[in-house]
């Protein structure tokens, strides 16, 4: 029988996503038929696999699901919160396929989430080597001038670290308040607010209103729906995976 790596195996089981397996197993959390492993090492589908003692179950052939979601601002982006937060999982309670945030917002932060069981879907998207593209519409104020633009637009020192080139948009400009489209092609920890505060501007309100070729679009906020055909192939165009 063919064997697959464990974390993988984990992800598609949808515990959680491979990059949370990955550090499960490095923590030594994990354990394969009673052992603790290590990360490349190999499974099936007849071995017994157990997360902090938890045994996962792992079917032959998953029912994978793909979710959309416009998350409202005030709730945390993970799957249970130790401090009794609001939780967007909170806002699935009736889907039956045990589903996991791909990548996160931020408390204050809104708009387009992803949810999935399918690990592979979701490192995909979420793997910085597939510059899978995410559009945020950022206010910010006072104001914004051009040399600001240009810093965003070229790159921002954030945590030791600059960022890759974005794509910036005036969208709008009153009194005080400055609407920005935003685009970048990495995810790395509350990017598009530590890029503004570097260039010294204060972020009012962000949400995020496409990833790749998925667009929010009238999706109410706090409410969810499934992925089209039409926009899970375009999504696996994009991370150069067509099925």
């Amino acid at each position: 029988m063919e064997k697959i790596r464990i974390q993988k195996m984990i992800a598609d089981s949808g515990f959680c996503s491979r990059r949370k397996a990955e550090e499960l197993i490095s923590k030594g959390r994990v354990k394969l038929n009673g052992h603790p492993v290590k990360l490349g090492d190999k499974c099936s589908f007849k071995d017994l696999i157990t997360v902090d003692g938890e045994r996962l179950n792992m079917p032959r052939k998953k029912n994978f699901i793909y979710i959309m979601m416009n998350k409202p601002r005030g709730y945390v982006t993970t799957v249970s919160d130790e401090l009794d937060r609001r939780c967007v999982m909170d806002l699935l309670d009736d889907v039956e396929e045990r589903v996991y945030p791909v990548g996160r917002l931020d408390r204050n932060s809104e708009g387009l989430l992803l949810f999935t069981n399918d690990g592979e879907f979701a490192n995909n998207i979420m793997h910085p080597s597939k510059h899978i593209s995410k559009t945020y519409r950022v206010t910010v104020r006072p104001d914004v001038n051009d040399e600001q633009l240009v810093q965003l637009s070229e790159g921002v020192e954030i945590d030791g670290k600059k960022t890759m080139p974005a794509t910036v948009i005036v969208k709008e400009k009153q009194q005080g308040r400055v609407v920005l489209l935003i685009t970048i092609k990495e995810g790395r920890n509350r990017q598009i607010r530590k890029m503004c505060e570097a260039v010294g501007l204060e972020v009012a309100r962000l949400r995020r209103i496409s990833v790749g070729p998925l667009k929010l679009g009238m999706l109410k906020s706090g409410t969810w729906r499934e992925l089209t055909p039409e926009e899970l192939r375009a999504i696996r165009t994009a991370m150069g995976k067509v099925k």
